[in-house]
């Protein structure tokens, strides 16, 4: 694998339980241009959302277990709920920086908002594990934090329905609590819902959105600047190189959505 010698040359890993942690590796590739990147999509197992934190915790394992093996410098966890049950598990037994999705997607969201109303949409496991609020809670006591499900976002996504009348009335629906709570700001708590953020910002009007990828592929950089392991050098493109846990090929067919480039899709069977 790349840069065997040369702790800077290694690649990222980025896990997700699917396809939608490819919003994170789109938001790296743009971010970091000189960076290659492994990721993996548990497609075998997808979603996460509905699974228990000793399941979830299990399954991000195996994964960093196999990125570790890849010889990454950094692990990405591109999934809120893999993000709020494992990360601390995955920082205490990898000595390599792990970085999850929800305190970047907190940070941004204190930055921006005016009148300290937030929102967040998510998977029913993220909402209901309130990784969000004790974020929160640690970085600011001015902020407010209001939570909403949307379960149909993800399929929505995934059979290309991101716009249309259908999307409009389910998004009008989930919204419409965060509407009356007067937020300002609201955190795309999944990696799928950046795929919806016109329909969002539509439905919310002059609500800031925070896409969690973005805040994810700043704080990579600070890290990774910090502990001098940015890749040297200019590279024509990064390269991305995919491990699904089955159908590779229809993984390949929704990848282009997310990444806009043909990239290799390979299966691996993990133990």
């Amino acid at each position: 694998m790349w840069g065997m010698n040369a702790p800077n040359q290694r690649p990222i890993g980025i896990f997700d339980s699917g396809v939608g942690g490819l919003t994170v590796a789109a938001s790296v590739r743009k971010a970091l241009p000189s960076e290659n990147i492994i990721y993996f999509g548990d497609t075998a197992r997808v979603p996460y959302g509905n699974k228990s934190r000793s399941t979830v915790t299990r399954f991000s394992g195996q994964i960093s277990d196999f990125l570790v093996e890849k010889n990454v410098k950094a692990i990405v966890i591109a999934c809120n709920t893999a993000s709020s049950f494992s990360q601390s598990y995955l920082r205490r037994n990898y000595d390599l920086p792990v970085i999850g999705v929800i305190k970047p997607g907190v940070e941004k969201a204190v930055s921006l908002s005016k009148n300290g109303r937030i929102g967040v949409i998510g998977t029913e496991a993220m909402v209901s594990s309130r990784a969000y609020e004790k974020e929160l809670f640690k970085i600011s006591s001015k902020h407010k934090l209001f939570q909403e499900s949307c379960p149909l976002f993800v399929p929505l996504v995934e059979n290309r329905m991101t716009s249309g009348e259908i999307t409009s009335k389910i998004a009008e629906k989930y919204l419409r609590p965060l509407k009356r709570r007067g937020i300002d700001t609201l955190i795309l708590g999944c990696t799928h819902y950046p795929m919806l953020r016109p329909v969002l910002s539509e439905i919310l009007e002059g609500v800031k959105m925070v896409d969690s990828s973005e805040a994810v592929a700043e704080a990579l950089r600070k890290v990774l600047e910090e502990r001098h392991l940015l890749a040297c050098g200019k590279r024509r493109k990064n390269r991305t190189v995919c491990y699904v846990s089955d159908d590779p090929l229809k993984f390949g067919k929704i990848s282009g959505m997310f990444l806009k480039c043909p990239v290799s899709v390979r299966k691996v069977v993990l133990a």
